[in-house]
């Protein structure tokens, strides 16, 4: 068994993303090469966005601090603290609205 705070980890990661020349940090909270499912918590600084890339598989995203966009096209939806978001088939990008930490979760499509 494994306990994870990912409100301290939110914290660390927001830190990170900020001082960071590119905007964002990210890290592995469950998972990996040899999982299936996987949790990243990233941390993207306003105005940053995760830019267009294909789902791999079934995903959410949750909100845990700040405003998000999540887009598919001309398609948007809008996440904010607390908010789940389940990701689009498909390309899709993510955009900061403000400092903002989400949670990703993905199953890999076997």
């Amino acid at each position: 068994m494994q306990k994870t705070s990912p409100t301290a980890l939110a914290r660390h990661e927001l830190t990170e993303a900020l001082a960071s020349p590119h905007g964002r940090s990210a890290r592995t909270v469950f998972g990996g090469h040899e999982h299936q499912l996987r949790q990243t918590l990233m941390a993207l600084r306003a105005g940053e966005q995760l830019s267009e890339h294909v789902n791999p598989g079934e995903a959410t995203v949750q909100v845990i601090s700040g405003r998000v966009s999540l887009r598919r096209g001309d398609v948007s939806w809008n996440g904010s603290t607390g908010d789940l978001l389940t990701v689009p088939d498909g390309l899709h990008s993510l955009d900061a609205v403000e400092d903002s930490v989400v949670l990703l979760t993905v199953v890999k499509a076997p």
